[in-house]
């Protein structure tokens, strides 16, 4: 039944990434054994996902994918309404979307890294909010968890309330399964707490150490064993700058701003970007081993001289 809604033929890369995060992911085709099943889960999800990447109100989503080459490629019965896009944004938790991000955690991980940012949270005027005396913002705060090698995002955080960083990377690596991983983090993680929950996992903090109080002796060594051995950091501490690429890259080509209201609608919002932007990173990576790859059958096909001929 699967096979036959889902065609094995793909019209571009994006659609077999589709294709293989749905089958990936052990959805079942829908959710309700009765009832409308006007639209399978493999569709929502593609169009929740082409809805992020548009960086467009749900309006005008709907109003252009009408003339989109998706409904055929999709096989599309029916083009879904404004109410209907929303009603999808709500059916899928954070605890599926979470499920579906680690669809696409590498095989091999060595090195990684965490850092947190901020973002708007609200769309509105900064040349009226000016004008009215109003400069408070909502609060949004995010932390992201990547393979420095891949740039692939591993686990994130949203929260819309103040949360020390220290909070949050404790639930982030108690809810990581992987063990003997090397993470990398700036001052803001520095709690032996939480050297203590990775080294147990068999991994490895290196976050430099805070700067003492004023008051205390300036040779005085800081509290904690895994702490005092941070005081001199590895050589390639420097690669935790790409965490802060990462960073980068979703506030200026993602996320500009939050558009959702509500906090549990805001978390789901930030969690289909990670999804949108690990699938980029994903063919990125894809497309660069098919290069080289090429560069490899060239080099085996080059002629040598026969000597005997000679």
């Amino acid at each position: 039944m699967l096979q036959e809604i889902i065609s094995s033929k793909y019209n571009n890369k994006l659609e077999e990434e589709f294709i293989k995060l749905f089958h990936s992911s052990d959805l079942p085709l829908y959710f309700n054994k009765t009832g409308n099943k006007e639209f399978t889960n493999y569709q929502r999800i593609s169009i929740i996902i082409l809805f992020q990447k548009s960086k467009k109100s749900i309006r005008e989503f709907v109003h252009e994918f009408q003339e989109s080459r998706w409904i055929s490629w999709l096989g599309l019965k029916k083009i879904p309404k404004k109410s209907t896009l929303h009603d999808w944004l709500k059916i899928f938790n954070m605890k599926i979307i979470r499920k579906i991000c680690k669809i696409f955690t590498p095989k091999k991980i060595e090195l990684t890294a965490i850092d947190g940012t901020g973002f708007d949270s609200w769309q509105r005027s900064r040349h009226y909010e000016k004008r009215i005396n109003e400069t408070h913002m909502p609060y949004a705060k995010a932390d992201i968890f990547i393979d420095v090698k891949t740039k692939i995002i591993l686990d994130f955080s949203l929260v819309t309330h103040r949360v020390h960083d220290v909070k949050i990377a404790e639930k982030i690596f108690q809810r990581f399964l992987m063990r003997g991983l090397i993470v990398l983090a700036d001052k803001g993680y520095d709690s032996e707490k939480l050297h203590e929950i990775i080294r147990r996992r068999g991994g490895i903090l290196y976050a430099p150490v805070r700067k003492m109080d004023k008051k205390a002796f300036s040779k005085q060594k800081p509290k904690g064993k895994y702490r005092r051995e941070c005081l001199e950091l590895p050589d390639f501490m420097g690669q935790r700058s790409l965490v802060e690429t990462v960073n980068s890259v979703l506030k200026r080509t993602q996320i500009n701003s939050l558009r959702s209201k509500k906090c549990f609608m805001k978390q789901r919002e930030f969690a289909w970007q990670i999804v949108w932007y690990n699938i980029k990173q994903k063919i990125k990576l894809d497309k660069s081993s098919e290069v080289q790859s090429f560069i490899f059958l060239i080099v085996l096909v080059c002629p040598f001289p026969d000597i005997a001929y000679i």
